[in-house]
Order: C-alpha cells, then sequence, then structure tokens
C-alpha cells in the first residue's frame, strides 16, 4: 500500500512537469528557418479609406474633423498556434512605426517558424522597458533623435508618443496658430520607481474566423487589420474635440488609450 502511495506521487509529479514543461520552455528554432510574415495595418474612418486633409468625418459626438497627421507605434509581436504553443519575435526585431502618409510603412515584417497560427497580439505603444533601455538599445525607429524628428519623442518627458492624430475641425476653438486645430499625443508606460499614466495596449486578435496565417518557407502571409481611426473618438468612451482639442500627457489621456483597442479588425489573411 505504501508503495502504491509513492508511485501514485511520483506519477502525478510526472504529469505534472510535463504539463508545465509544454506551457513554458520555448521551442528552439533556427534563425535559418524562420519565414516571412507582415502584419498590415490599414487605416480606415467608419467604412471609407483614410484620405488626409482633404475628407471631412463626422465623430460619434456630431463634430466634424480632417485628418492631417496619423502616426502609431505597433510593437512587441507575437503569435499562437491552436496547439497553445507560441513564439515571440524578438524584441530587437519588433517595433514599427506605421505613417498614414508613407504606404510602405504600413506593414510591420517580421520572420516566424512555419506553421499555422491562430491568433496574434500585439502592443500599441512602446513598453516600459524598452522605453527606460540605454540609448544603444533604441535604435532605428526608436532612435529618439529620430522620434524628434518624427514627432514622437517627448524630450522634455524622456518617453514615446505612442499614438499622434492632428487635423481641424470647426468644433475646436481658435489655436495661437489661428487654425481650428486640435491635437492627440498620447504615451505615458508607466514605470516602475516612479508609476505615471500608462496608456499602453496590448491588442489580441483570433485569426480563426477570417483565415489563420498559415506561415511556410519561400513566401510571405500577411495578416490584414482594418484600423478604424473614428474609434478613436468612440470607442469606450466617446470624446468631443470641443471640450478637449489638445490631448497629451494628462490624465484624461486615459480616456483616448482606452478606445485603442476597438480600432483593430480581422480583415483577412492571404497566405
Amino acid at each position: 500500500m505504501k508503495f502504491a502511495k509513492l508511485l501514485n506521487v511520483f506519477v502525478g509529479s510526472v504529469i505534472l512537469l510535463t504539463s508545465c514543461s509544454k506551457d513554458t520552455i520555448e521551442p528552439d528554432y533556427n534563425e535559418g528557418n524562420l519565414s516571412d510574415l507582415s502584419l498590415e495595418f490599414d487605416n480606415i474612418v467608419g467604412g471609407q479609406k483614410l484620405i488626409l486633409n482633404n475628407v471631412n468625418y463626422r465623430s460619434a459626438a456630431g463634430e466634424t474633423y480632417n485628418i492631417q497627421l496619423l502616426q502609431y507605434f505597433i510593437s512587441n509581436i507575437k503569435l499562437k498556434k491552436a496547439d497553445g504553443t507560441e513564439y515571440i519575435v524578438p524584441q530587437d526585431s519588433s517595433y514599427f512605426l506605421i505613417k498614414a502618409d508613407d504606404v510602405e510603412t504600413r506593414f510591420a515584417k517580421v520572420k516566424v517558424p512555419a506553421g499555422d497560427y491562430t491568433s496574434v497580439t500585439f502592443v500599441l505603444g512602446v513598453d516600459s522597458l524598452r522605453s527606460t533601455m540605454d540609448i544603444s538599445r533604441r535604435t532605428g525607429v526608436l532612435d529618439p533623435a529620430g522620434g524628434m524628428e518624427a514627432g514622437m519623442y517627448w524630450g522634455w518627458n524622456s518617453g514615446y508618443i505612442f499614438f499622434k492624430m492632428e487635423g481641424i475641425s470647426t468644433a475646436a476653438p481658435v489655436d495661437p496658430t489661428g487654425q481650428h486645430k486640435y491635437r492627440y499625443h498620447i504615451g505615458g508606460f508607466g514605470g516602475y520607481s516612479a508609476p505615471t499614466i500608462n496608456n499602453i495596449k496590448t491588442i489580441t486578435k483570433d485569426l480563426t474566423e477570417r483565415g489563420i496565417a498559415q506561415v511556410r518557407a519561400g513566401r510571405r502571409s500577411n495578416i490584414h487589420f482594418m484600423v478604424d481611426i473614428s474609434k478613436v473618438l468612440s470607442g469606450a468612451n466617446t470624446i468631443s474635440l470641443a471640450t478637449h482639442p489638445q490631448v497629451m500627457f494628462s490624465d484624461f489621456s486615459v480616456n483616448v488609450a482606452n478606445n485603442f483597442t476597438d480600432m483593430f479588425t480581422h480583415d483577412h489573411t492571404e497566405n
């Protein structure tokens, strides 16, 4: 009887360890065996294609506005298979700046192991760890100098602007430039030693309804997202441009950031 109990404990421990290892051990992928995958971010407003400067849109608050500038960071891409296996794109290769005025930037191109992926996760913003790393580790689109040129880095705040949208709305008061200008510059990575606003948003999308990503050697799979910019003003929170024409590093920015997750819809996958 005592031996049987010990045997049961041993078998149970082996099962537990086996199941834990399946979830926690990352596959040892060879870089040479990785295949091409892209995430495409196609900006729209409601059911219309986004056209900068020359088209007026109407918000949920009934206000008319156009969009003159739109840019946002996508980062920390992770993919999952139906069996729960995950592949995390190495961080150094997982930061992208999407610019509405530059069609080439709408593709976040990465390399992943061949396989059938049923969901994808990414971050809108720049995580706190990377935001506070030594500048030598912040290159490419994260280079603070380049970020300041692109208008996506607060020199005074030493932080990235995750999402920037600007335009004209007659609902907005006249600003010092004499225009009815609104400006939404949303950032804030939280922080540990001195916690601040945290507007980082993690977004997960199921791919099974409109096409899983069948990644194979010798071809590029493309996960196509529609990004409805109207949701910035009408997602979880309805935002008025008349009441809040300038939203930057303030407590109210959280209300805008909470709308970001509603912007992304998986439209289809090209394999």
